[in-house]
Parts: structure tokens; sequence; C-alpha cells
């Protein structure tokens, strides 16, 4: 069992940036990859970066390249999402998520456990 619980969200003007956290909690060490996803209204949710336990392995939607960090301290049993030079578009829900594989995965489907997210707005 695996409680994830996001926080760091809130409104920013385009270009701003936010630092999203991830706090996990119950059996961390079957958090193989953890990833961060997000879901605008109307849309389907989408995957933005993955990572696996030790960093070795860091995936990135190509429409945040560039302008995201995904990191993660297994000390500190916390993910986070440095997001930088934000667009309107990235506006959504952004949740994260684990998964006990030791396989990357962008598939939502993938991920067994799931935190309740955080909303990021931002505005031209």
């Amino acid at each position: 069992q695996v409680q994830l619980v996001e926080s760091g969200g809130g409104s920013v003007q385009a270009g701003g940036s936010l630092r999203l956290s991830c706090a996990a909690s119950g059996r961390t060490v079957e958090n193989y990859f953890m990833g961060w996803f997000r879901q605008a209204p109307g849309e389907e949710r989408e995957f933005v970066a993955a990572i696996s336990w030790s960093g070795g392995v860091i995936e990135y939607a190509d429409s945040v390249k560039g302008r995201f960090t995904v990191s993660r301290d297994n000390t500190k049993n916390t993910l986070y999402l440095q997001m930088n030079g934000l667009k309107p578009e990235d506006t959504a829900v952004y949740h994260c998520a684990s998964r006990q594989h030791g396989v990357l995965s962008t598939a939502p489907s993938d991920y067994r456990y799931w935190g309740q997210g955080t909303q990021v707005t931002v505005s031209s």
C-alpha cells in the first residue's frame, strides 16, 4: 500500500515557475518508477514526466522538454517537478503516481497508486 499527496500548485502568469512536491508513505520501497501526469478540462490524462528509483532513467513529454525537471529524494520519500517557463496550455490538475515495475512506462494504466492532484493555472 502506497499513499501519495501532492502540493505546490497555484496560479501564475505565463513565463512563471512552480515547484510541485509529492510526499509518499507506506511501502515506498516498491516505488520503482514515479511519474507526473496532468489532465485539463475535457482532455484525457496525459504523461508529463517519469523517473526511476535511482534517477538513472528519466523521460519527459515533448511538450515540456527543456522547461520541466523531475527529481526524487528517496531519503525524504518525495517526488518533485520543477516547472519553468510556464504556458497557458500547462493549465491542468497535476497528479503524481507510482509504478511497481522496474521498466519505464508513460501509460497511466501502468501506474498503480495515485495522489489526489494539485491545480496549476497559468494565465496569459
